[in-house]
């Protein structure tokens, strides 16, 4: 259920809606825009038409809407306005894409460094890095760990770069939260919602990998997990689905970039690195997922491919990392995307 605030309201009559919301046995969630405020109501509201009815008596209520659709928090009703990501200068979602670029692995500090200055310099504006790698077998190189998240910090110091790294369970909550601006689940825990709920909990940032075999839906469920615990500032990654094709480690599903924000409110970023494989098409691929609305990238860059401890086959030179930023700068003001633009099922 969802509460459309009239415009002229004040801090009283919010005041009044949301003590009668708590006093019903519901949390809310409040949506404050330029012109609208949306309470959503969480919570189970099946027979409850006497909430409605008491809602809809306040002078300051315009309408009162039951939602029906399963995207409570990620949909448009909720939020009609586009979810605009802050952390500090660098803002997720505002029209201009932003960019995550760094090593699959944090290896060592010269390393670390190295990359994070390159990709500074060539326009990146958070640095990604795993400390915690999951892989798939049991025998490759499983992260530097706690150490990995202070070079990271370190990394964050010298640099500027806000940074991104991977939770891998709860066990480790705690101790990445401490270090890193935005929290990663990977897709193999796209569907963990013990850990989703965690997450939820916490005033973080949190970007949603897609699952490797996940359908939108499934995606923006997981998502709903996050938010309804109270956190609403969620990213939502595509990195590419597990499909028949050889050719490529997983097949990129630009379609959908378009298809989520038809749907939901929540910035999309893509990840053309995973989605691929193959560091030849990651440049091409960013160029296509910024063309149909991607809100940022993350790209795995590391200054020896070859010698990279984890997916050096996808990760792009520094030199190339450049390349892929200028291409990207080209496509986004040919499109002359708007700050704070709405996609058309919002209007």
């Amino acid at each position: 259920m969802i509460v459309v605030m009239k415009s002229k309201s004040n801090e009283e009559d919010l005041n009044e809606v949301l003590d009668l919301i708590e006093e019903e046995g519901f949390e809310a969630h409040l949506s404050q825009g330029v012109e609208t405020t949306i309470i959503g109501l969480i919570g189970d509201t099946a027979g409850k038409e006497q909430v409605k009815s008491r809602l809809q008596a306040f002078s300051s209520v315009e309408k009162v809407i039951a939602v029906l659709d399963p995207f409570k928090l990620t949909g448009w009703k909720f939020k009609p306005e586009k979810t605009v990501i802050k952390l500090d200068e660098v803002e997720i979602g505002n029209g201009k894409p932003v960019v995550m670029a760094g090593p699959c692995a944090v290896e060592n500090e010269e390393q670390l460094m190295t990359t994070a200055k390159a990709v500074k310099e060539a326009g990146a504006e958070i640095l990604r890095g795993g400390a915690f790698k999951p892989r798939t077998s049991p025998y490759s190189f499983q992260g530097l760990g706690e150490e990995g998240l202070k070079l990271l910090a370190q990394a964050r110091e010298e640099t500027g770069l806000k940074i991104i790294t991977e939770l891998m369970d709860l066990e480790h909550l705690e101790l990445v939260a401490e270090y890193t601006d935005i929290i990663q689940i990977g897709a193999r825990n796209m569907q963990n919602y013990p850990l989703l709920s965690a997450i939820g909990k916490l005033d973080k940032p949190a970007m949603l990998k897609r699952g490797m075999s996940a359908t939108i839906r499934e995606w923006l469920l997981a998502a709903e997990y996050i938010m309804c615990e109270g956190n609403q500032q969620v990213l939502l990654c595509e990195r590419g689905i597990r499909t028949f094709g050889e050719e490529t480690r997983n097949t990129l599903d630009l379609s959908s970039v378009p298809m989520v924000n038809e749907l939901s409110h929540l910035p999309v970023i893509v990840d053309p690195s995973h989605g691929t494989g193959r560091w030849e098409l990651v440049n091409p691929m960013a160029r296509a997922a910024v063309a149909v609305g991607a809100d940022g990238l993350i790209v795995e860059v590391h200054p020896n491919p070859k010698e990279a401890l984890s997916d050096g086959p996808q990760s792009l030179k520094p030199k190339k990392f450049a390349q892929l930023m200028a291409d990207i700068n080209t496509i986004t003001d040919s499109l002359g995307n708007s700050k704070g633009s709405r996609w058309p099922s919002a209007i």
